[in-house]
């Protein structure tokens, strides 16, 4: 597609490109085959994803395949690939027929004279000459400030008006090792907006465990573009992640991304799946605890009205609303849960079946499920005491 085709794609309030095809697959042990990667950018796709950045062309072999082949999909996402800021990197994007490049180039002090050993005047002629090339050639252009969090902010935002001067569209602001904190991301990013008027992307990193707040801080300040992966793949301890910062915009700052959150989990599971990285159970959005409810006072609140300790509607995720029966759970829990089985518990009796529910969580070392429940019932209906052997032999200690 043109750029501007991609220009009017991209022309929302928050915008999403996701890089779990590219920053994903550089978590340390992590390969997709290429099957998986057409796979996962058709969901992406699915899902409303209006940029996917799908690899690094250069790297040639089946990189350049895969890259390729998803760049004639016939997505509707606009297809970008990453490259390092020189020509050769955007003749290689040239060839996979993408139709947005993001050229990274060093922006830190430190990675200037440590990494590259060159000098700030050379990053800047480097940004300059590959944006003005990437640009004859008809692309959309993100210039990524790589180590943004750690670079001198004038030094910054003279890279940033090269960037624009040359052609991109806008910066991607990167805190290649999830070093920066919202407060100081916020100031920063503003900063750059209103000196230079260009388009900035969050691209951070979750090393403090602060990539998410990163990238809220940086739209908070005006910008438009956010950088994710599923599930917050990525090197180290990850990236952003796409369920997380769709969902914070969607109910804390009341911005559309366009995103159908339905399509989440399931691509989030094909991911999971894909890398080898199973989904925590209480990975915020996608795992199998975000709604389940133990405690009696919270399972009570719930049972009058989910809003009560939920803090969105779980079909909005895919998910399913949990009441668990264990240690910590109250008398209603049981009455309820016994009360779909046709079963009417007075309030006496679900006070001492609690009493023994409570004592077999404890030995089991687990929550008790619905069918142990009515099992628990049945014996003290029965007058049965399940737990006598054990009392007798504490007793003869």
């Amino acid at each position: 597609m043109s750029k501007d085709v991609v220009l009017k794609k991209l022309d929302r309030q928050v915008v999403i490109c996701d890089t779990t095809l590219r920053d994903g697959e550089q978590t340390a042990g992590v390969v997709f085959a290429n099957i998986e990667k057409y796979r996962i950018a058709q969901m992406l796709d699915d899902a409303g994803v209006p940029q996917i950045e799908c690899g690094i062309p250069v790297m040639g072999g089946d990189e350049k395949i895969a890259i390729k082949h998803i760049a004639h999909m016939g997505l509707d996402a606009s297809i970008l690939g990453w490259n390092r800021a020189n020509v050769n990197d955007v003749n290689a994007s040239i060839d996979c027929d993408v139709d947005s490049v993001a050229l990274s180039m060093s922006s830190s002090d430190i990675h200037i004279e440590h990494k590259l050993k060159k000098s700030r005047e050379w990053v800047l002629e480097q940004v300059t000459e590959s944006v003005q090339y990437a640009a004859d050639h008809g692309f959309y252009i993100s210039c990524n400030a790589e180590d943004a969090s750690r670079a001198d902010l004038m030094f910054l935002i003279a890279f940033a008006k090269a960037a624009k001067e040359a052609g991109a569209s806008r910066l991607r602001y990167c805190d290649t090792i999830g070093r920066e904190d919202p407060f100081t991301a916020e100031e920063r990013v503003r900063t750059i907006i209103r000196l230079v008027g260009i388009d900035v992307e969050m691209h951070t990193h979750n090393d403090f465990g602060l990539a998410n707040a990163n990238s809220l801080a940086g739209v908070k300040a005006g910008a438009r573009f956010v950088s994710t992966t599923v599930g917050g793949l990525g090197e180290r301890a990850g990236n952003t992640a796409l369920e997380e910062i769709v969902m914070t915009c969607h109910h804390l700052l009341k911005m559309d991304t366009g995103i159908d959150t339905r399509k989440l989990k399931s691509l989030a599971e094909f991911v999971s799946h894909a890398s080898g990285r199973p989904i925590h159970i209480s990975k915020p959005m996608l795992g199998s605890n975000c709604f389940a409810h133990e405690a009696g006072i919270h399972a009570d609140g719930i049972l009058k009205n989910s809003q009560n300790y939920e803090p969105y509607d779980p079909t909005e995720m895919g998910l399913e609303r949990k009441i668990i029966i264990g240690k910590h759970s109250g008398s209603k829990t049981l009455i309820a849960d016994l009360a779909n089985r046709g079963i009417e518990l007075s309030k006496e009796d679900a006070e001492k079946l609690l009493a023994m529910t409570r004592r077999a969580a404890v030995d089991l070392h687990r929550s008790v499920t619905s069918d142990e429940l009515l099992y628990l019932y049945t014996e003290f209906k029965k007058s049965n005491d399940l737990f006598d052997d054990k009392a007798k032999e504490i007793e003869r200690c």
